[in-house]
């Protein structure tokens, strides 16, 4: 053990280093405001592809994506087409905030929205939501390598002190180097994301023996071992093992928490609103923000395509599904042991409440054989996790700065003490983040939640903002705030609110709380934005739209683009992640039919989510480059104002 921890502090030692020279480097280029908020929009194409794929998906993934594909098996899996979802988000938002950005010289998602419907109102809601993700969903993300540092090194150090040592650093380099400093550690970041998790999926593959033994270990268990799940009772086309299919296209449950569904909860609405709602990523504020620092929108396909669609889904679909359905033969599913099924107890038994802690016992598991891989290892983990909280905690920083103190407080303000604002901002977020992480889990776990599903219910107003004239302030408004409250009493803290008082529980109908916010965000909106058509702003906005327009003129030769990428897109969805899902339930054979009888050697449902990945990547490629929705303006856009 002694050796495994003196490698975890080399790795760390020279993981800090690099942070802390990017720090000092990035620091001493600072001279404005726009240096220091967006790196004077001066990012290049590949440094923000890769910051931006590692921010939008590393956190979260690499310590809890394969122990819930372990928990719930390959159902679960299909949620991995998020890696299409926030491709395809990216590619309808992303460029025409950035010729916004550039043309009006915004530089928050606030200030955008402000300006474009004339209203403080969304801001101030814009303000909210950033807060949500820099705070509480923050806080889970320190508080997550806090407890993987305590683990592997075996209790020596706490969890809350390995966390606020780790996150210092984290504080220390953001105030010091700004976004210039986060995006260019970030690429590292992103690289020991990626490598992470292909060295754990080999590890695992490694220790079950080859591809053939996994598929044949998951073929008995889908004979002989119920699990959590059940079965699925005619849900999904037969009587199979929640495990290895998809429960049908939707239940009409209660919600978790009140009804079980039959063969478990990932019913292709289920999935199709749950891989929705992680759109809301790319829609915050914090991720508006990383838009505007890009030089141009070549990065923005770059991520989208081959940073999101191709690396992150080749890490969700292979390596990380490898690491979570390979642990149920090495030990850590106790039904599949006492079928005798399991090919070693290299892993101890982990129950479905202790999913979070898979990654950390593989590599616990290299201690003796190779104690500098888990150094190495741990590393990785941490920096998956700091490359989205950092992101989120520096520009809720920077929002403050900008839509709070220098709107409401001083507007003449000068460079200095804008800078000044910002890193007392970031430094007040950071320590509330850390405060909730180390006094209030249950706290932490509630609000942190609600930033995607809050982020998510942005979109109305964005689209109006960039593709939909017709929506007004009040549509914009109205929808948001309505659709936030049903965000809150779909979600956990709306029982804790009501004192367990509503009729349904979370996610009732296995329909995710973002979907049910957006459904009565976009009736609201529409009604209030019909009523109020003739508002006398409507002339303003329509000039965003003119200059949109004049900035992208299609050729001719093109017309059939749209209507190709818009059935490309429903097939795609319908399929992947739509009600079509359930047919990868037995296309290439029925999970419990054996596997000599499997068509690809491999469950029905895993060849089939491989397979509409593929097609994916094909279908981003194909509206961010041939419809030009991520390529550069055919006009040069001319900044007419600056910070």
């Amino acid at each position: 053990m002694t050796e495994v921890v003196n490698w975890i502090f080399i790795f760390l030692g020279l993981y800090w280093a690099f942070c802390l020279f990017w720090g000092v480097r990035a620091g001493k280029q600072i001279v404005t405001t726009d240096d220091f908020f967006l790196s004077n929009r001066n990012i290049s194409p590949w440094v923000f592809a890769l910051a931006a794929t590692a921010i939008s998906f590393s956190g979260w993934i690499f310590i809890a994506h394969p122990g819930l594909v372990f928990r719930d098996g390959f159902q679960f899996a299909n949620t991995s087409f998020i890696a299409i979802t926030v491709a395809i988000s990216g590619v309808v938002l992303l460029k025409r905030q950035w010729m916004l950005g550039k043309r009006f010289g915004y530089t928050t998602s606030g200030e955008m929205l402000s300006a474009y419907y004339k209203s403080d109102g969304l801001r101030i809601i814009s303000v909210g939501i950033a807060l949500l993700f820099g705070i509480p969903f923050v806080a889970m993300l320190f508080g997550a390598s806090g407890f993987l540092i305590s683990e592997l090194t075996n209790g020596m150090l706490s969890r809350n002190f390995a966390m606020w040592v780790l996150s210092g650093f984290v504080l220390l380099y953001s105030i010091m180097g700004g976004m210039q400093a986060i995006l260019k550690i970030a690429v590292v970041q992103f690289v020991l994301f990626v490598l992470g998790m292909v060295l754990l999926g080999l590890f695992a593959l490694e220790l079950v023996g080859n591809f053939d033994q996994l598929n044949q270990g998951l073929a008995s268990i889908s004979k002989d071992v119920s699990s959590h799940l059940g079965e699925t009772k005619g849900m999904g086309g037969g009587n199979f093992p929640g495990y290895f299919a998809i429960p049908g296209v939707i239940q009409f449950t209660d919600g978790i928490g009140i009804e079980i569904p039959k063969g478990g909860p990932w019913t292709s609405i289920m999935i199709l609103t749950f891989v929705l709602s992680v759109m809301g990523i790319q829609s915050s504020p914090a991720f508006t923000m990383l838009g505007f620092t890009s030089r141009s929108p070549k990065g923005f396909a770059i991520h989208q395509i081959w940073g999101a669609a191709a690396v992150v889904g080749f890490i969700l679909f292979i390596f990380s599904i490898l690491i979570g359905v390979s642990a149920n033969l090495l030990g850590a599913n106790a039904a599949v042991n006492e079928a005798g099924l399991a090919i070693a107890n290299y892993l101890p038994e982990i129950s479905k409440e202790q999913h979070t802690e898979l990654v950390i016992q593989f590599i616990k598991l290299l201690g003796n054989s190779s104690p500098w891989l888990v150094g190495f290892l741990a590393v990785c983990a941490i920096a998956s996790l700091q490359a989205t909280a950092t992101s989120f905690m520096s520009t809720t920083g920077n929002i403050l700065s900008r839509d709070i103190y220098v709107h409401y407080f001083d507007k003449n303000s000068n460079q200095k003490k804008q800078l000044g604002a910002a890193r007392l901002f970031t430094g007040l977020v950071f320590l509330s983040g850390m405060l909730l992480a180390s006094f209030s889990m249950e706290a932490t776990l509630l609000l942190g939640s609600l930033a995607i599903a809050c982020s998510f219910q942005l979109w109305p107003s964005l689209l109006g903002a960039t593709w939909l004239p017709w929506i007004t302030r009040g549509g914009a408004s109205a929808g948001l705030g309505i659709g936030l409250i049903a965000v809150i009493l779909t979600e956990p803290i709306g029982q804790k609110l009501t004192g367990g008082s509503l009729p349904w529980g979370v996610w009732p109908w296995n329909v995710h709380s973002a979907v049910w916010g957006m459904f009565f965000n976009v009736v609201i909106c529409m009604i209030v934005s019909f009523m109020t058509s003739n508002d006398p702003e409507k002339n303003h906005r329509q000039t965003f739209h003119n200059f949109f327009q004049k900035h992208s003129e299609i050729k001719s030769s093109d017309r059939w683009s749209k209507p190709i990428g818009a059935l490309i897109l429903m097939i795609w969805m319908f399929f992947a992640i739509g009600p079509g899902s359930v047919f990868g339930n037995m296309a290439f054979g029925e999970p419990n039919i054996g596997f000599d009888k499997w068509i690809l050697g491999m469950p029905s449902i895993w060849a089939w989510q491989i397979i509409w990945w593929a097609l994916g990547v094909g279908t981003v490629w194909f509206l961010a480059n041939k419809l030009r929705m991520s390529v550069e303006p055919e006009i040069e856009i001319k900044s007419i104002t600056s910070d």
